[in-house]
């Protein structure tokens, strides 16, 4: 939680509203980012990576007297492998379980061929739900050309509103996040008022370490990966111990990650070790395994642990 949140002021009573929020776009179009700011802490993967985001991840915040529950979704783009078309129907899955969505597409890269068939795909699976555009990273362009883009997505689809934002900077981000908890209908909170996201520890923590991997490996390993918290041990000093498994597909991929002498699977989990603690506010114990599964992308106990179907990868 942010300085700024422990320091508001008392929220006013009244009757309490809650629902949920599915941001959609491309992939690397800025949803995690935008999450992040909106929850005010970390609760999703961000990196420079495309396709970053696996699993829905839900992140709650407050707007007064209503509850915004986020959906996370994977970037929606053209499917090539299974867990690619997992990640796929996870999106729309999300979009289509939310009383909201948010259309997120980045200013300087405009009315990609990813976004024209995201908005035909609106047309026939949004199912009726209003949809918002959020054009992000407004300051990589100019006025003119913002005013244009905007025209442009909405001759397109029939958005209920458009915001001019900056995830990053966060220019934007309170209206947005003020406008959408004015429409959320009358209902109780689903969570406490001070939870931030319903995954599982176990779950964060993974993707904690999975975002150093990526950040580290660059190009070398990029999707083909995955991390998995084996056991989660709590320690009579308050501290946590956390095993972890990371599969590769390829025993050099193996080599890759662990480098000379060890020192490139040092460097990541000492990286993911300082989040973990940071995070979870105590000392963290973290001990990482490199095993090697060549079919990994074809088990369904792996896409169970992202928060995927399986099935959805057929």
């Amino acid at each position: 939680m942010t300085d700024d949140q422990d320091q508001a002021a008392p929220v006013a009573e009244g009757p309490t509203h809650a629902g949920f929020v599915a941001l959609i776009g491309e992939p690397n179009a800025g949803k995690s980012t935008l999450l992040n700011k909106m929850v005010g802490a970390k609760v999703s993967i961000v990196t420079h990576k495309v396709q970053t985001t696996r699993a829905r991840i839900r992140g709650v915040c407050m707007a007064g007297r209503a509850q915004i529950v986020f959906v996370d979704t994977p970037g929606l783009f053209k499917p090539r492998r299974r867990l690619d078309r997992a990640m796929v129907a996870a999106a729309w899955s999300g979009a289509a379980d939310a009383d909201l969505v948010v259309l997120l597409i980045e200013a300087h890269r405009g009315m990609t061929e990813g976004v024209k068939r995201i908005l035909e795909a609106l047309v026939e699976r949004g199912g009726g739900r209003p949809v918002a555009l959020a054009i992000n990273k407004i300051d990589r362009v100019k006025a003119e050309t913002l005013l244009a883009l905007a025209e442009q997505m909405n001759e397109g689809y029939s958005f209920v509103r458009t915001f001019m934002i900056s995830a990053e900077r966060g220019h934007g981000v309170d209206d947005l996040r003020d406008w959408l908890g004015e429409q959320l209908p009358e209902g109780p909170w689903f969570y406490p008022e001070d939870q931030i996201a319903d995954l599982p520890m176990r779950m964060i923590a993974a993707e904690i370490t999975r975002e150093k991997l990526t950040l580290r490996m660059h190009e070398e390993i990029p999707y083909q990966l995955t991390v998995e918290t084996e056991q989660w041990t709590e320690r009579e000093d308050g501290s946590a111990r956390i095993d972890q498994i990371i599969y590769v597909a390829r025993e050099g991929h193996k080599g890759i990650l662990l480098g000379k002498g060890g020192e490139t699977i040092k460097g990541i989990s000492t990286a993911a070790r300082v989040e973990l603690a940071e995070f979870m506010g105590r000392p963290v114990h973290l001990f990482l395994q490199v095993k090697v599964r060549p079919n990994w992308l074809e088990e369904s106990e792996r896409y169970s642990e992202m928060g995927l179907d399986f099935k959805d990868g057929n």
